[in-house]
This record gives structure tokens, C-alpha cells and sequence, in this order.
């Protein structure tokens, strides 16, 4: 297992700065996290990626670990933030449960929105040796377990809840992939 610190900040340096709404893709391209931000969508990834004043990546609810892509959904007007941010995550959420901090409120109108632009921020490289159940199994154990901690002794939460049920599920498919191999 590697790290490419250089390939994920030059990526990172791709993505749009302008304000907007973002999700945050697993290994496999799953959106696992949806945010806004009113000062810039790369600026605001950056910081969840190097875990720098982020509730998302403190409380546990994802392992940047896995984050392998960036979806960039860009606004306007700040005021547009919050309708774009709830179309965004309940579009992603219906397929695959998020693991947000906060669940915003159902959107008002039913459209689906596409991302202005994906962006890999791991190598390919990267991405396939990341990809192996051997290497997924045991750091989603492991975060599991940190999840389970903080919900005992720091923020017993349904919002943690939710996560850890998410989590849960994502580990049991990685358990039976490693028993099950293609």
C-alpha cells in the first residue's frame, strides 16, 4: 500500500473553487458524503481531505482512507446553496445511504442534478491496490471500531447512528468479498 500525496494535492488543484455543493465518491465512485461550501468547493475538500477544521472527518462518519473522487455541482448565488445541497444528497442518498452529519430537509422540487465535473484524486495506481478487499476489510473494521467508540464516549447521536449503520453495511460487503473473491 502507497500513498501519492502528490498525485491527490495536484488533482485537488483540478477541482473548481467556485462556491458550491460537492460529494465526496468512495473507491468505487459511491457518493459517501455531500457538503456545501461558501468559500470555495476545492478549498473546502482540502480541508476535509487533510481533516483541517472538518466535523465530518472528527466525528468519525467517513475515512478520508476511502475517498477517491470529488463531484463538483457549482452555484451562483450563496442563496442557492441549501436547495442544491438537499437536491444533491437525497438524489445520492435513495441509492446509497450518506453518511452526513446533518440530513438536509427534502428537496422542493424533484430534479436530478449532474455534477459539472468528477474528479479522480487518487492515481489509478492507487485506486486498484485500494480496491482489494484484503486492503478495504481491515481499515473499514478498523474505522468501524473508531465509529463505535465515539458514539459510546463522545456523541452518542442519531446522526452517528446513521453512519455507523452505513458503515456496517460497507463492511460486511468488504467482508464478502474477501470470502468470495471474483
Amino acid at each position: 500500500m502507497f500513498e501519492d500525496f502528490a498525485f491527490r494535492e495536484e488533482a485537488v488543484r483540478g477541482v473548481t473553487n467556485q462556491i458550491g455543493v460537492y460529494a465526496l465518491c468512495d473507491l468505487d465512485g459511491v457518493p459517501v458524503y455531500v457538503g456545501q461550501s461558501r468559500d470555495g468547493i476545492r478549498s473546502r475538500v482540502r480541508r476535509h481531505l487533510t481533516s483541517a477544521r472538518s466535523d465530518i472527518i472528527a466525528n468519525r462518519q467517513i475515512d478520508v482512507w476511502e475517498i477517491a473522487y470529488v463531484e463538483a455541482f457549482p452555484v451562483e448565488r450563496a442563496d442557492e446553496l441549501s436547495a442544491v445541497e438537499s437536491l444533491v444528497f437525497h438524489q445520492y442518498d435513495a441509492n446509497s445511504q450518506l453518511m452526513n452529519g446533518t440530513v438536509p430537509p427534502p428537496p422542493q422540487i424533484a430534479t436530478i442534478l449532474a455534477p459539472s465535473e468528477k474528479v479522480q484524486i487518487l492515481s489509478t495506481d492507487e485506486l486498484d491496490d485500494r480496491r482489494t478487499a484484503p486492503q478495504r476489510l481491515p481499515r473499514q473494521a478498523r474505522h468501524y471500531s473508531n465509529m463505535v467508540d465515539h458514539y459510546l464516549t463522545v456523541k452518542n447521536s442519531d446522526q452517528m447512528a446513521r453512519a455507523m449503520r452505513a458503515h456496517f453495511e460497507r463492511l460486511a460487503r468488504y467482508h464478502n468479498d474477501l470470502l468470495q473473491p471474483e
